[in-house]
């Protein structure tokens, strides 16, 4: 779709954009504007600069950006089924919902080089609390919580499944993920984590919300890992495109790495998305994080 075209997409519609400030949501609202679309964005804080100046800066913001104060105290299950209750409410007919990969893949069946995870896994929640991965079964009870809400309400949810979501920052703060990155290059870590994560460009996951709302056909869930590698992978990959960064090199315990395993890209593809190479997303992200300040060095020569 040529950019011309995509700016028509959503000319006289008006969309929510729930957490507006945060990390994905601000590039969906940028990319929203972009397309056209007049945007009703909930923060926690509307006198917060912190929350609104990213956002107010966007092209088309002036004019087409409206902000409400709306305090999530819950990001869980009671959060979720907030957001779809008033939903319901304002006979609205589709919610597009940022869920995780995490209530995906975490159910007790193997993880290996050769696995395959797809849309129809789900995590078990009582997996999760014995392994006390708590972010695990949160984000688990929520997604269960919102298709149970959708069915009994009639209401037409889309499930967005991101992985470890990195790429360039529009907001001021430091995100979860992003931080992961920094963390290997400013000397945080003396070694890396013996984790292995599934990856994936913030740019994407934003445009995947927009496309499962625009797209007619869109349905059920979406998961979204460009791959997934081990913390020795994205060092390496570092390594090569910034040499003269001092970077861990050695895991920080002594056992077998965790195994990679694979996603499948399928039902994302199904949107008319390729994702975006990881190498390019951990380049964006060094960059922007230098950018906002959060790390300094000169890879000018580099």
């Amino acid at each position: 779709m040529s950019s011309a075209a995509a700016a028509m997409t959503g000319a006289g519609k008006v969309v929510c954009v729930t957490g507006a400030s945060g990390y994905i949501a601000s590039w969906i609202v940028k990319l929203l504007l972009a397309r056209g679309y007049t945007v009703r964005a909930t923060v926690r804080d509307t006198a917060d600069p912190k929350k609104t100046l990213h956002l107010s800066a966007l092209d088309g913001a002036k004019d087409r950006l409206h902000f409400f104060k709306a305090e999530l105290l819950d990001p869980a299950v009671k959060g979720t089924l907030n957001v779809l209750g008033s939903c319901t409410k304002a006979s609205i007919k589709k919610v597009v919902v940022t869920s995780s990969v995490a209530a995906v893949a975490y159910n007790g069946k193997p993880r290996t080089p050769e696995v395959i995870v797809d849309e129809t896994w789900f995590s078990d929640p009582q997996i999760c609390e014995k392994n006390k991965q708590w972010y695990v079964v949160s984000k688990t009870l929520a997604e269960e919580a919102a298709w149970k809400f959708s069915r009994d309400n009639g209401l037409e949810i889309v499930m967005i499944n991101p992985a470890m979501v990195i790429g360039p920052l529009l907001q001021p703060t430091l995100n979860t993920s992003a931080e992961a990155i920094l963390k290997l290059i400013n000397g945080s870590w003396s070694t890396y984590p013996n984790f292995s994560f599934g990856w994936v460009n913030v740019k994407d996951v934003a445009l995947a919300h927009i496309l499962a709302y625009e797209v007619p056909s869109a349905n059920g869930r979406y998961c979204m890992v460009e791959r997934v590698v081990h913390y020795s992978e994205v060092v390496n990959i570092i390594r090569k495109m910034y040499p003269t960064i001092p970077l861990a090199d050695k895991c920080a315990d002594d056992k077998p790495f965790v195994p990679t395993y694979q996603v499948s890209k399928e039902k994302i593809r199904s949107l008319g998305i390729e994702l975006i190479p990881l190498e390019t997303s951990i380049r964006e992200t060094i960059e922007s994080l230098k950018e906002k300040g959060f790390v300094s060095f000169d890879s000018s020569n580099l």
